[in-house]
């Protein structure tokens, strides 16, 4: 009986595992790209997750400081609060700040729904519903313009009924060659059938910086990684013999090494009988299941607070775009706990805290900053420009390829205007 009990188990192991890691290309039938939309150019958007501002210097990414020079690179690009990877692939993608687009962390909680999302469920993340504003892959498909996507956030839900036309459930078991491939096939496939905006993604550096510190042979590693791969896709499309295909190098969010040894426990004034908890070792937030519980709790806190800053959701700093007024979902918590550099929350009572960590303020931490490369013929040559928010990605991508949004955007067109050709 044991033994049959255990050869159930480990064949649920493998269809599970089978079912987490679906690496078939999911096309969408009957999509044509329109004739209008035949002639426009082409954006590879790229995204190194943890890939801090200084990491191609640091670590001599040759290829990639290379394309930058030869195109545009920034001191630095300036990640949404919180500087966490779900909110700000999306604020990239969508041009909303975390607390507009309503993906507010990487883990939150929802007041009207009563429920949770979370980044490492499956089922959640492939739900539409829970994402505000228009990604442009819905806009560009919107406008009969065709996407792709070998990962990003998002990606695989159906935002307002639409996802792209060619796009991967997110795994990590397909080879970067395979990858690779993927994009050169798209584009060259006929021109009604090809897509004008893909986006692609490496987990391998923030994987690593979290694991081992920024400042560590494995992260250097993982930045060649990187960097040979990003050469090998550009020198592969260049083999394709399209002209007018243009790459925008970005990252998430930078990494910084916090006191690990020395976590912030759970404040005692918090009563957890009275408040949903939610948030990781960089910002916990606290949901009151009845209103009249804030205010005692806010003042307890406050007097206990040691390491770390207490905030209600109506005096958050302004310039996060994350208190009140910025709250369009409904969305973040009541009281928010947000740690000193380089303090962090042991919410969950790990055994071990990591030594890597992203989500402070980038005003503060100049180390949460990302990267920022784009080339090719849209893009003037030679330039280096300062550090810019994230959201306005979303209006050079737009302004490339045509993309029209009627919606508000928290993203403006300085960045277009600055570094593309006339």
């Amino acid at each position: 009986m044991k033994k049959y009990n255990i050869a159930l188990l480990l064949l649920f192991a493998v269809v599970l595992n089978s079912f987490c890691q679906d690496t078939v290309q999911k096309i969408i039938p009957g999509r044509r790209n329109s004739p209008q939309q035949q002639k426009k150019p082409y954006v590879i958007l790229i995204s190194a997750d943890g890939f801090r501002y200084d990491f191609a210097k640091r670590y001599n990414a040759g290829h990639l400081l290379s394309l930058g020079s030869q195109g545009v690179s920034a001191s630095s690009m300036i990640p949404s609060y919180p500087s966490v990877t779900f909110p700000n692939h999306y604020a990239i993608t969508s041009g909303l700040y975390p607390s507009h687009s309503g993906l507010v962390n990487n883990t939150f909680y929802d007041r009207g729904r009563k429920d949770k999302y979370s980044m490492s469920n499956k089922l959640k993340v492939a739900d539409g519903s829970w994402y505000g504003g228009s990604p442009l892959w819905v806009l560009a498909e919107q406008q009969k313009m065709l996407s792709a996507s070998f990962y990003w956030v998002a990606s695989e839900a159906e935002i307002k009924g639409i996802r792209p036309t060619y796009y991967y459930v997110y795994n990590e078991k397909i080879a970067i060659g395979s990858r690779i491939k993927a994009v050169t096939d798209w584009l060259n496939l006929p021109p009604a059938e090809r897509p004008h905006l893909i986006t692609f993604y490496f987990p391998q550096v923030d994987h690593a910086a979290h694991l081992n510190g920024p400042e560590s042979p494995e992260v250097e590693r993982e930045v060649h990684f990187v960097d040979s791969a990003v050469n090998e896709l550009q020198q592969a499309v260049k083999a394709t013999g399209l002209k007018n295909v243009n790459f925008i190098f970005v990252s998430d969010h930078g990494m910084t090494r916090v006191d690990n040894k020395n976590p912030i426990g759970i404040p005692a004034a918090i009563d957890t009988a009275k408040f949903v908890i939610s948030g990781d070792g960089i910002l916990v937030e606290l949901y009151a299941k009845n209103k009249q519980d804030i205010a005692g709790t806010y003042q307890a806190l406050k007097k206990e607070a040691d390491g770390y800053d207490v905030y209600l959701k109506t005096n958050v700093p302004a310039h996060l775009h994350y208190g009140v007024t910025d709250d369009w979902h409904n969305r973040i918590g009541d009281i928010l706990l947000i740690p000193r550099p380089p303090k962090v929350f042991n919410l969950w009572n790990s055994k071990k805290i990591n030594p890597g960590w992203h989500g402070y303020d980038p005003s503060v931490v100049k180390d949460m900053h990302a990267s920022f490369y784009a080339w090719g013929p849209a893009f003037k040559q030679g330039l280096t420009i300062p550090a810019f928010e994230n959201v306005s990605v979303f209006n050079l991508v737009s302004s490339i390829l045509g993309i029209k949004h009627t919606q508000k955007v928290d993203g403006n067109n300085k960045l277009p205007n600055l570094i593309l050709k006339k």
